[in-house]
């Protein structure tokens, strides 16, 4: 599985001009329409089997459209000009800035889902189930749907049945009113998104949100109630169920780790009753509580950013040696198939951005690592593979090296390629390189089943006192699948290393090599020299090779008996 995760609202913009904090007159948006079948047929291409699309549900935002009967946002609980895709304004509604027609905006969605379909490809969307806008208002839920909130007890902190939590006898103050002349009403005061149990959240916290109750007292003195389901449960089920029934293959579970796993348990079951196949993707940052959330609540995959990117992102830094990577993946051993790896996503920094490596290509290494070591799915975060830096001062965001997600706005790599009609002819040499290289990334892993169903051995162990391997700088391992060899060898120094690589005798044994034959490796990235070496020679003084600075190879290993 390769997730291509993209944000319409920025992926598809034709507007030539950026202006820093503008407004969608000024900046423009993408559109649905602009996901066309070309921009489809290209990511289908690089290797993607399912696209994420990011920001899809109607969200909070200063653009006014209140002549189609859409609510008009107060501008001190919206942050930026367009607002966050994940302070939701409805849930059964899409954003109307993605229509070219506002009031067909969610026949043209419809259109973009069966689009990508006819590709090949599946969808994802988001599903935010721990806040919503402080301005929530639905006008599209089907007839009988009671929006959040309407029936509360705004007297009670908490009630189980509540959707939200209340501050009695306190009115909410946000940051940004005296920034921006106005003043959202609210009294009493609600609960913050970030778990903020004050009137007076700061520019720091999630302002814009709202937090809702799974039924789990923050304030008094029993913790949780969930006998019968709380009112906040059979709600958000009904929201999953909708987009299901419009042929949603999926949800990334926007801050997973907030919600309760009784809910995911007893919700994820309840759907799969109608929708057995349907994909759940969580965004938690626990390390000591990814078992519980594949285990217990029973999702399918979980995002591990605490454990591998944050190790990936200090070996490519220069803050680690390469040889933490084995450390890093023992932490999770058993757990490797559940977890989505991933070196870009919205909230980290760009690979090519000054913040991080200044250039895509140098992240090549990393890249392959995350892909190849073990059968996890992967995800790509648009641009990625152009090497687009998000080093714009959009707005809100600041020059922060992100994309923003809050402001309207066009990454230039991004128009280069629309412009390009989504071939190469538009963009700069740097970016056909380096998308070449994921597309060849993205091949082996599609055509090489041992790097979906294979096992893995890391070499590091027999080569951690080898004094021909330098294990700060490099890092090797091999996948064996059904009597096939393949070995990974990654490069994170800025020099050319030469080396002589160990393979002890289990390594051999386990994945079917043989000690008296001789043996011959292609790169099927096609970037390093073949190998040629008798297995005695890999497994007593260690197979000698050289790989150019920043690189990896991925070997495919063919062997013959020597007569």
């Amino acid at each position: 599985m390769v997730i291509y995760q993209l944000l319409p609202r920025l992926f598809g913009n034709k507007q030539s001009s950026n202006i820093k904090g503008g407004t969608l007159a000024q900046n423009g948006s993408g559109k649905f329409s602009a996901i066309d079948e070309a921009a489809l047929a290209a990511i289908a291409d690089l290797g993607a089997t399912h696209i994420w699309y990011t920001g899809v549900l109607e969200h909070a935002t200063c653009t006014d459209y209140s002549a189609y009967g859409i609510v008009r946002d107060s501008r001190d609980v919206v942050k930026g000009e367009a607002g966050s895709p994940y302070a939701i304004k409805d849930y059964y509604d899409v954003d109307p800035d993605l229509a070219d027609v506002v009031d067909r905006r969610m026949k043209e969605f419809e259109a973009l889902v069966e689009r990508t379909h006819k590709q090949g490809l599946k969808v994802l969307i988001d599903l935010v189930p721990n806040h919503l806008a402080r301005q929530y208002v639905s006008d599209a839920a089907p007839e009988g749907v009671v929006d959040f909130g309407a029936g509360d007890r705004r007297d009670l902190a908490f009630h189980k049945d509540n959707n939200f939590y209340y501050l009695p006898g306190a009115r909410f103050d946000s940051p940004e009113a005296e920034e921006r002349g106005e003043r959202w009403e609210e009294e009493p005061a609600r609960a913050t998104g970030n778990d903020c149990f004050k009137a007076n959240p700061g520019h720091g916290d999630w302002y814009e949100t709202v937090k809702l109750n799974y039924g789990v007292d923050f304030v008094g003195d029993s913790p949780e109630d969930f006998d019968p389901e709380p009112d906040t449960w059979l709600k958000m089920r009904d929201v999953v169920l909708y987009w299901a029934d419009k042929g949603i293959d999926g949800f990334r579970c926007d801050m997973a780790g907030m919600v309760p796993i009784a809910f995911w348990r007893w919700m994820i079951g309840e759907v799969r009753r109608r929708y057995p196949k349907l994909l759940f993707i969580a965004e938690v940052y626990e390390q000591e509580r990814y078992h519980d959330f594949i285990f217990k609540a029973g999702f399918d995959y979980l995002y591990d950013k605490v454990v591998l990117y944050d190790t990936l992102r200090a070996v490519l830094e220069g803050k680690a040696a390469a040889s933490a990577l084995t450390a890093a993946w023992q932490q999770t051993d058993g757990l490797h198939g559940f977890l989505l790896y991933f070196l870009e996503n919205h909230d980290e920094q760009r690979l090519a951005s000054d913040f991080f490596l200044g250039d895509g290509a140098r992240a090549l290494p990393g890249m392959v690592v995350t892909a190849t070591m073990f059968n996890n799915p992967l995800l790509l975060y648009f641009g990625q593979e152009l090497g687009e830096p998000g080093m714009d001062e959009e707005g809100f965001s600041g020059v922060d090296g992100r994309t923003s997600i809050f402001d309207y706005w066009h990454p230039q790599t991004l128009q280069l390629w629309q412009q390009g009609h989504w071939g190469e002819e538009g963009l700069s040499e740097a970016s056909r390189r380096l998308r070449a290289a994921y597309k060849r990334l993205m091949k082996v892993l599609q055509e090489h089943p041992a790097f979906v169903k294979g096992r893995f051995y890391d070499l590091m162990w027999a080569n951690k006192d080898n004094p021909a391997f330098d294990a700060a700088a490099l890092f090797a391992f091999l996948r064996y699948h059904e009597g096939r060899q393949y070995l990974v060898v990654a490069n994170f120094s800025e020099q050319e290393q030469s080396f002589k690589l160990r393979i002890p005798s289990d390594a051999m044994q386990v994945c079917g090599m043989k000690a008296a034959w001789f043996y011959a490796g292609k790169d099927l990235l096609g970037g390093a020299r073949k190998l040629q070496f008798p297995a005695q020679i890999a497994l007593n003084g260690g197979l000698g090779a050289r790989m150019a600075a920043r690189t990896a190879a991925v070997y495919e290993l063919s062997g013959s008996a020597v007569e």
